[in-house]
């Protein structure tokens, strides 16, 4: 009796632990499955992670030239860098002043792909004049800054017709005053072009727009001296073929001014083509008494965020020199300076310490980008202008025609 219930005993055990090694693994399964499930969710958090980091990344790189600090002077693209425009890989930059310091000249360089893609700009070389005392200087300021203006253009105009095959010596004739056509201290190439074609860029019915009208209307154009004094007479003389052009902007015309200067540009032959227009600039210290030359060409409306076909050697088949005067900036700049200056007050208090210092731990795309984005759903995109535009435009459009007479004829 005792043995039977010893074996019953027994086999209870057995059943209990059988049960025990089937719920066992049973519950080993089911915690594989659940683990299983589980890498399986956070692998698809992680993908649809990453699909969403990737669209935010392509639409931050989307928005990014919208958000950007806009300006047209490569000088101040150099400055956004750290410590105040450091090195750049690709970039050269050289400083100097000329006639008693009265006048500033900046010369940055964008020697390779690199540095045209780490600035934004095409290849070539960016002049920056600077004369902060146009207007306050009277003529002789003016006289020295056209003198400076048409030795740079000179210098330039002879590097681009380097290159050119079957182009002629340059000229020596004195400018409308009795000067000399190279302003002392100016050591250009002799080889200049005899055709040129000046375009004035803009609208003139806009005050701040209309500098390339404006220069257009003080400058003399002598194409036409050939038909009207007879054959050879530019030759006779030593002058060029100056001709200029005021395309208007698409709004009056209906067309890019591109496609009319391609036109042009067949029909008249010149070898080298002088683009003038306003231009934006990032501080407002630089509105209305800073020229810019380069030998990249031009495209117009970038600075204001409006984008159109390149007036470039490569569209138009003949180098293009670009001469421009910042004389608008975006109300945000002027916005992230009143905040600098307002940051630099927080820090200074116990109680607004902390904003402060969140503000100042942003770079100033990442500033400039938040007041816009605070600014333009109220206001849309502004720009502002000197109160006495009107005057520095008048100015500097006869500075302008009178440097680039200097330059040529």
């Amino acid at each position: 009796m005792k043995r039977m219930e010893s074996q019953k005993t027994a086999k209870g055990r057995r059943e209990i632990r059988a049960v025990k090694q089937l719920a066992a693994r049973k519950i080993q399964e089911t915690n594989k499955e659940l683990r299983t499930d589980i890498r399986s969710r956070v692998r698809k958090k992680q993908e649809s992670a990453r699909k969403a980091a990737g669209k935010m990344k392509g639409i931050r790189e989307a928005i990014r030239p919208e958000m950007e600090l806009r300006t047209d002077l490569a000088l101040e693209e150099k400055e956004r860098f750290p410590g105040d425009g450091g090195e750049i890989r690709g970039v050269s930059l050289k400083e100097w002043h000329g006639n008693e310091r009265q006048i500033k000249i900046t010369e940055v360089k964008i020697l390779n792909a690199q540095g045209a893609k780490a600035m934004g700009k095409e290849k070539g070389t960016y002049l920056t004049i600077e004369a902060k005392g146009i207007g306050k200087g009277g003529e002789e300021l003016e006289q020295k800054l056209a003198d400076e203006l048409a030795c740079q253009i000179r210098k330039l105009a002879g590097s681009c017709m380097a290159g050119e095959p079957g182009s002629q010596p340059g000229f020596s004739v004195a400018g409308k005053s009795g000067r000399q056509a190279e302003p002392s201290g100016c050591t250009g190439s002799s080889k200049l072009p005899e055709r040129i074609l000046v375009v004035g860029l803009g609208n003139l019915y806009v005050t701040p727009d209309s500098l390339g009208p404006r220069v257009l209307e003080h400058l003399q154009v002598t194409r036409h001296y050939d038909s009207q004094f007879g054959e050879g007479f530019l030759k006779q003389h030593g002058m060029p073929a100056i001709s200029g052009l005021v395309p208007g902007v698409m709004a009056q015309t209906g067309m890019e001014t591109a496609e009319i200067l391609k036109g042009v540009v067949k029909e008249t032959k010149p070898q080298l083509v002088v683009a003038i227009d306003a231009l934006s600039a990032r501080s407002v210290h630089r509105l209305g008494c800073t020229i810019q030359l380069s030998d990249t060409g031009i495209r117009p409306g970038s600075g204001v965020g409006n984008h159109r076909n390149g007036l470039v050697e490569e569209t138009l088949g003949v180098p293009v020199l670009a001469v421009g005067v910042p004389t608008v900036v975006g109300a945000a700049a002027i916005v992230q300076d009143t905040m600098e200056a307002m940051v630099k007050a927080l820090e200074m208090g116990k109680n607004t310490r902390g904003a402060g210092q969140y503000l100042s731990g942003l770079n100033a795309d990442e500033q400039y980008a938040l007041i816009r984005e605070l600014l333009e759903p109220e206001f849309g995109p502004m720009f502002v202008t000197p109160p006495d535009i009107d005057e520095r435009v008048e100015q500097l459009s006869k500075v302008i025609a009178d440097a680039v007479e200097l330059a040529f004829v």
